[in-house]
């Protein structure tokens, strides 16, 4: 009885540890496919604002026209590194993460559509694994807002507000744009909500004329 015993459990823990890589196997993906979809979008993106600038850039405004494109594309190589750091890193710093990531999203993204950002990020630690997921989620909430909450507005802004209450991370993308009837839709709602469940947080929208607000809220044991 006590080797069958014995084999029977075994089985059953070597049936978990498959469970538990074909668990991981699909975050990885999930990650993987959020990571494309962001860089394509941030890419379409940067290659209007480009054709843009060149349009209006007269032939002495050329060489100003491409130091800003330079300057566009450091940042868009700061944020894919941001975006693509390595999940087994030890914790890291949310004020320093995060403001770098406002940062490179608002050069390379908000900057170049006239869209102001504001960043209110509050000090702490967190797991790379959890930051790199968030930076994910909150890179497509910004993207989002700038591709379509501003379609002819001036004072455009979005902010970042990064805050730790009641035992949770609160990551909220707000804008002042026209508001959404669905705060989150289509390919990157899905991506969103799939990486929402991989660091067991959940998000919260509302819309209205005053723009559109998302909060990811994140347990901090998650």
């Amino acid at each position: 009885m006590s080797a069958i015993g014995s084999g029977t459990n075994d089985q059953f823990v070597r049936s978990q540890y498959v469970a538990s890589l074909d668990d991981q196997s699909r975050d990885w993906e999930l990650v993987l496919r959020e990571s494309h979809h962001r860089m394509k979008n941030t890419l379409t993106l940067l290659g209007a604002s480009v054709r843009r600038d060149f349009a209006r850039a007269g032939a002495r405004d050329v060489s100003v026209a491409l130091d800003r494109f330079e300057r566009r594309i450091v940042a868009f190589g700061r944020l894919y590194q941001l975006l693509s750091d390595s999940d087994h890193l030890p914790a890291v710093s949310v004020e320093a993460f995060f403001e770098s990531l406002c940062e490179a999203l608002s050069r390379a993204v908000l900057e170049p559509a006239g869209i102001r950002c504001e960043a209110a990020i509050e000090s702490g630690t967190l797991p790379m694994s959890q930051c790199h997921r968030l930076a994910l989620m909150l890179t497509e909430l910004v993207t989002n807002a700038a591709k379509h909450a501003f379609p002819s507005k001036n004072d455009a802004l979005i902010r970042v507000e990064m805050a730790s209450r009641d035992g949770a991370w609160l990551c909220t993308v707000a804008d002042n744009g026209i508001g959404a009837t669905g705060p989150l839709q289509g390919t990157g709602s899905r991506i969103l909500e799939g990486l929402a469940r991989s660091i067991h947080a959940r998000l919260q929208g509302e819309a209205g004329q005053g723009g559109t607000r998302v909060t990811i809220v994140m347990p901090t044991a998650a």
